[in-house]
């Protein structure tokens, strides 16, 4: 059976992680298995962006996805961008095995100086679930209450779904 590997990469709230897994085990008919990475990231570090270039870290994780049979997500905690956006939640590769998500816009402080780890562990689980169905071959839907209908903002992200819609569904079963 295949199984979802969550990357936590150099983070520092384990119990918060903890709290998404058990979350996203709700939604995927996936095994789900924890993979905590220290890897140094300064590679894909942008000094004119402060951000860091997410392709270029998808691509440095590939060899860690070899032995994994299913698909491999890294969790980070810093801002990611590609060049086309100021910044992105989260990179999948389509159809293929690895994807990233971000944390660091996700956090409700930033928008409103409340901090909501609620709301934090639903955006979370939000970015991976769609990143994850990218990996899967799904396209962005047009339903609002589907998790992949595409997120331009943290605004939209509250808005949709989290879970996937029934057609959507059908093309992640194992």
């Amino acid at each position: 059976m295949q199984e979802i590997v969550l990357a936590p990469i150099n983070f520092s709230n384990p119990e918060l992680i903890d709290k998404i897994v058990t979350e996203l085990g709700k939604f995927l008919p996936y095994k789900i298995r924890l993979n905590t990475i220290q890897l140094d990231i300064s590679f894909a570090y942008s000094t004119e962006r402060k951000q860091f270039y997410s392709t270029k870290i998808i691509q440095h994780l590939i060899p860690y996805s070899e032995n994994v049979d299913g698909k491999f997500t890294a969790l980070v905690e810093v801002d990611l961008f590609i060049p086309v956006f100021t910044y992105v939640l989260g990179e999948a590769q389509l159809n293929g095995k690895v994807s990233i998500v971000s944390l660091a816009r996700l956090h409700e402080e930033i928008y409103s100086g409340i901090s909501d780890e609620k709301l934090l562990i639903e955006r979370t689980v939000k970015e991976i679930l769609h990143e994850l169905g990218h990996n899967f071959g799904l396209i962005h839907c047009k339903d609002w209450d589907c998790v992949m209908h595409s997120s331009m903002g943290i605004e939209e992200v509250d808005i949709k779904g989290i879970d996937y819609c029934a057609n959507c569904k059908s093309m992640i079963q194992p």
